[in-house]
C-alpha cells in the first residue's frame, strides 16, 4: 500500500514524553511535508493509562535486579487506544536488542500506511506486552539510549524522506549510502579550489562516463576502507 495525499502516511508515537514530537520532524523536509499533509504524526502519553492516583506506569522486575520496568496492563491499553486491531500499521519497538534497522526495512515501512512506535524506558519492556500486541523490536544501533524516543525519531525521518514528493529529486533518494552494494561516492561545489585542495579534474569535464566510472571507484574504495562488512550483502535486506 502506497502513501498518498488523500491517505496520508501516519505515524503515531507512544511515549512518556510526547513533548518530544515533532521536535526535528517539525522542520526542514520533513517539516514542510508534514505542513503539506504528506504524513502525519501523533504522540501519545502512556502515562494516561497509568495505575492509580500517581499514574503509575512500572515495577519492579520480577526475579530482581536493578531500576524498572514498564507494565504490560499499562502498555497495552495504551497500544489499544492508539491502534484498532485491524490497524494495518507495523507496531515498533525501540529496543537495543531489537533487529537492526536498515534502509531495506526503511523503504518497505515507507511504502506501507505508517508506523505505530513504542517508545521503551527504565529498564525494559514486560515481554508479555511485547508478545501479546506484536511487537517489533528495532534498534537503530549497538549502543544503549535513554529512551527509545531518540530511535524513533531517527526511524521517522528515515521513512519520511522517501515519500512521495518530500525530496526535491526523486534521484536524491536513489544515489546514496545504503540504498546501493556500496558507500555513497564523495561530492564537491564550489570553489574549485579551497585551502590547496581541488576538485577532481574528472569530475569538471563533462563526460558522464569518466564521471560515473569515478563515482563508482571511489565508492568502492571508501566501502572497503569503512564498511567491508557491506560488499556482498543485498541492499535490499
Amino acid at each position: 500500500m502506497t502513501s498518498t495525499m488523500s491517505s496520508p502516511w501516519r505515524a503515531t508515537i507512544l511515549t512518556l514524553y510526547p513533548e518530544m514530537f515533532p521536535g526535528p520532524l517539525g522542520l526542514s523536509l520533513s517539516g514542510d511535508a508534514l505542513a503539506r499533509g504528506a504524513w502525519t504524526i501523533e504522540a501519545r502519553n502512556i502515562r494516561d493509562h497509568g495505575i492509580g492516583r500517581h499514574r503509575a506506569v512500572d515495577d519492579t522486575p520480577a526475579g530482581g535486579g536493578a531500576g524498572m520496568v514498564l507494565r504490560c496492563d499499562v502498555l497495552a491499553a495504551a497500544i489499544d487506544a492508539a491502534a484498532a486491531p485491524n490497524d494495518p500499521r507495523p507496531r515498533l519497538l525501540m529496543s537495543p536488542r531489537g533487529r537492526p534497522l536498515t534502509q531495506g526495512r526503511v523503504r518497505a515501512l515507507a511504502e506501507g500506511p505508517g508506523l505505530v512506535v513504542v517508545c521503551g524506558r527504565f529498564e525494559g519492556v514486560d515481554e508479555r506486552v511485547i508478545e501479546g500486541r506484536g511487537l517489533e523490536e528495532v534498534s537503530i544501533g549497538d549502543y544503549v539510549l535513554s529512551g527509545g524516543e531518540l530511535a524513533a525519531l531517527v526511524t521517522i525521518d528515515a521513512c519520511v524522506r522517501l515519500l512521495p514528493g518530500v525530496m526535491g529529486k526523486a534521484a536524491s533518494g536513489v544515489e546514496e549510502s545504503f540504498e546501493g552494494p556500496l558507500l555513497e561516492y564523495p561530492h564537491y561545489t564550489r570553489p574549485r579550489d579551497w585551502e590547496g585542495r581541488s576538485i577532481p579534474e574528472v569530475l569538471l569535464g563533462g563526460n558522464h562516463a569518466a564521471i560515473a566510472r569515478w563515482r563508482s571507484a571511489a565508492a568502492g574504495r571508501l566501502t572497503r576502507e569503512r564498511r567491508p562488512d557491506l560488499l556482498g550483502q543485498d541492499p535490499a535486506k
